[in-house]
């Protein structure tokens, strides 16, 4: 399948890539030729997503109805309520091809059952919350680690063709057990490849930071306080920094990047940093900000790529890949396409990042219509 590097994940001028630059974001991508092609990928295919129900699925499946051609879509989560929550709220769209399948990745045998005659598979289930890993070690190591094997399992006996895994910017020199859990789940998706065998499946891993909006983000806190009235905005620490991302962006990375992986890789979106007072700052302006401390777990600054990963990280238009090292790999199909390499020692982190949200790119994001 040829790469296709000029698919953009963000409206952005063209620039000349370099290593480490980016241009200014502009909201949510509108439909590329190259988006359109990675749409085709899917035609007439099956589709499963874990965590179906959470926030990047329901926008991952309203995409796939709007604009794909799936043969099945199938919702693989533990919540029935959900399930009939987001049957009601796609009721307008086209759901002939939709299925909704409970389940849980920690079930091989459900699992199993479930993955059947199915062609690709977005693995988005995890237990994500920070403060609740913490205090359930045990359920987090369960969920994102046994459940990334099972995923794995299930994949190759079934004959998936291509199984794509969201990560997380924790996973990067993580410093809590949801980091670290979704580190060795990675660890998991990129030696998949070595076990494939004639089977061929192909496994990869996106990562990427906060998405502006979902559940547990803090936007919606902010919003949340500003409706009721508070007097002022909980900041965590002044110098915190943060990478954004909007569900949509999010979606359609993920497409993009199943269409040209190869197997082995983690592909990683360049996205803008944000401080967390400008944040506050642009929601709310009339309002001050009280310093609350650090939560256990949590990062001042969020990392995507780090040092010792720029040795193997090329440089897309609007992304970077982080090969595996593997002997079997081959990078000339990226060369080829116009990837380039990055300096050792480059490191992608939110607050060396040279592409920052401002109050009118922060309006921006937000105009997602779903937010």
């Amino acid at each position: 399948m040829p790469l296709s590097p000029s698919v953009s994940l963000l409206d952005r001028r063209p620039a000349k890539p370099r290593p480490g630059g980016r241009n200014g974001a502009d909201g949510v991508q509108s439909f590329s030729s190259g988006l359109q092609e990675a749409f085709r990928e899917f035609d007439d295919a099956s589709i499963l997503i874990t965590g179906g129900t959470g926030s990047f699925g329901r926008r991952f499946i309203e995409t796939m109805l709007r604009h794909g051609r799936a043969r099945r879509l199938i919702v693989f989560s533990r919540d029935e309520f959900k399930q009939y929550e987001m049957q009601q709220q796609l009721s307008g769209l086209p759901g002939e091809t939709l299925r909704f399948f409970i389940g849980d990745v920690r079930d091989s045998e459900r699992l199993e059952m479930a993955t059947r005659e199915v062609d690709f598979i977005v693995h988005a289930a995890a237990l994500k919350h920070v403060p609740a890993a913490e205090y359930n070690p045990f359920e987090c190591i369960r969920t994102n680690v046994s459940g990334a094997e099972n995923v794995v399992r299930a994949a190759l006996r079934n004959g998936v063709r291509k199984v794509l895994a969201l990560s997380t910017d924790k996973a990067a020199n993580p410093i809590n057990l949801y980091g670290a859990s979704k580190l060795a789940s990675d660890k998991i998706f990129i030696s998949a490849n070595n076990l494939s065998g004639s089977v061929g499946t192909r496994f990869a891993v996106v990562r990427y930071g906060n998405v502006v909006g979902s559940r547990g983000s803090v936007i919606p806190l902010f919003r949340k306080l500003v409706a009721e009235g508070a007097d002022h905005l909980p900041i965590t620490d002044e110098r915190m920094t943060r990478f954004w991302i909007t569900l949509q962006q999010g979606v359609h990375f993920v497409l993009t990047s199943m269409r040209m992986m190869q197997g082995g890789e983690i592909f990683v979106p360049k996205i803008p940093s944000m401080r967390m007072t400008d944040l506050a700052r642009s929601m709310a302006p009339n309002l001050p900000t009280r310093v609350v401390g650090i939560r256990p777990g949590e990062k001042l600054h969020e990392v995507m790529i780090t040092e010792d990963d720029s040795r193997l990280t090329l440089e897309l238009a609007d992304r970077y890949v982080i090969e595996p090292a593997f002997r079997w790999w081959q990078r000339d199909p990226y060369l080829l396409s116009g990837a380039g390499t990055v300096p050792e020692g480059f490191r992608f982190a939110s607050d060396t990042n040279d592409d920052w949200l401002d109050e009118a790119g922060l309006k921006r994001l937000l105009e997602d219509p779903a937010l």
